[in-house]
């Protein structure tokens, strides 16, 4: 196929490979003498196999082994220089992911079967996540599965998103998604055949520079109330003004919330900030410190984090939190799964990190800073 019609193509598959058997009782070799390995191909434009990849990070797949050793997998292209491979869960880890970026490598080839996990980690709210928070190309194909609730899949730079996220009901059949997107490679660029792109942040009048620097001398909120957010204990204060401050604590990690609300034709919905700092332990380990605006899927408080598809009220906001890591990826996700890119993103070198959005075009469902502590992961 890669060979007829002039293509790179990389595509997700099995492979087994012999391994050597031993008596070692700590050898990593299956009792058959073969591993199988969950995998990504690429071949080139002439037919040749160029680049092979066996995933890392495994996701309750018995079928696969992980690797004995770490792969850091690129292939080069003619056309737009470097590319990387990851599959599936890898997206969340330190390694292959963050290993790649810090070689330089800005462009990604990203295969995988993932749960819609609402309200912080949906298909497309993730995927534009890392783009933006890694300022990279990502090119997203999720398998469809509507049983599983997988869907979701899309082309992302840091200054664009094309995506598709079917509905339920809708029929279960393929979306050909198709960009034209610059050139990142840091090589490429500097031979300058790759397309050059350049990107302003737009500031929003929401507040001035004034307004929006004191946000730290906002005191804690006094009601507060832990809810389960994608099983782990999230703190939070709600939203009980239309508009206003906000703060609340998971220990010493603080997240600060501005915001003016308006709601859509009177319905009533609730919201809430909050703030996680631990290790999150279900169905996979990793830490985290996170700062989410939701909406309620009720209007209890106990409601608070739950999967919610649907929402009216648009926000105006400034949603902040000093993070113990650099590795926060930010989020915008409105009224029946569409996305919107934050307005002003900003990482300071005291770890402070700051999203401000505005103008609306939809119902917020989640905004939302996923920091991750990738070096607390085995602690």
């Amino acid at each position: 196929m890669a060979r007829r019609h002039n293509l790179y193509i990389v595509a997700n598959m099995g492979d087994r490979q012999p391994c050597p058997l031993t008596t070692d009782p700590t050898s990593s070799c299956p009792s058959d003498g073969h591993w199988q390995f969950n995998t990504n191909v690429v071949f080139s434009s002439e037919g040749l196999l160029v680049a092979r990849y066996h995933k890392h990070n495994l996701y309750f797949e018995r079928a696969f082994d992980t690797p004995p050793q770490l792969e850091i997998v690129t292939f080069d292209t003619p056309f737009a220089g470097k590319f990387g491979l990851l599959i599936c869960f890898d997206i969340l880890f330190h390694d292959p992911k963050v290993t790649l970026v810090e070689k330089g490598v800005r462009q990604f080839i990203f295969p995988e079967a993932w749960m819609n996990q609402l309200p912080l980690l949906d298909t497309i709210q993730f995927q534009r996540a890392f783009s933006l928070g890694a300022n990279i190309t990502l090119l997203a194909v999720n398998i469809r599965n509507d049983e599983l609730i997988m869907t979701g899949s899309g082309i992302y730079t840091p200054f664009s998103a094309t995506y598709h996220h079917a509905q339920r009901g809708d029929p279960e059949e393929g979306r050909l998604l198709v960009a034209r997107v610059p050139v990142l490679d840091p090589e490429w660029r500097a031979t300058g055949e790759g397309v050059s792109t350049s990107s302003a942040a737009a500031e929003s009048g929401f507040c001035d520079s004034e307004s929006c620097s004191d946000a730290s001398s906002v005191p804690p909120s006094s009601d507060t109330f832990t809810s389960s957010m994608m099983y782990d204990p999230f703190t939070f204060a709600l939203l009980s003004e239309t508009e206003g401050r906000v703060k609340v604590c998971d220990g010493t990690f603080c997240c600060h919330l501005q915001y003016q609300r308006y709601t859509q034709g009177g319905s009533e919905e609730l919201y809430a900030l909050g703030a996680f700092a631990g290790t999150h332990v279900v169905n996979g380990r990793y830490a985290l410190q996170v700062c989410a605006l939701v909406r309620c899927a009720g209007l209890d408080p106990s409601s608070c984090g739950q999967i919610v598809e649907e929402a009216e009220s648009k926000m105006d906001f400034l949603l902040e939190g000093k993070f113990g890591t650099r590795y926060v990826y930010p989020s915008v996700l409105a009224n029946r799964m569409v996305l919107e890119d934050p307005k002003h993103f900003e990482k300071a070198a005291d770890g402070r990190v700051t999203m401000k959005h505005s103008d609306m075009t939809a119902g917020l469902i989640t905004a939302c800073l996923y920091g991750r502590m990738y070096h607390l992961d085995n602690e």
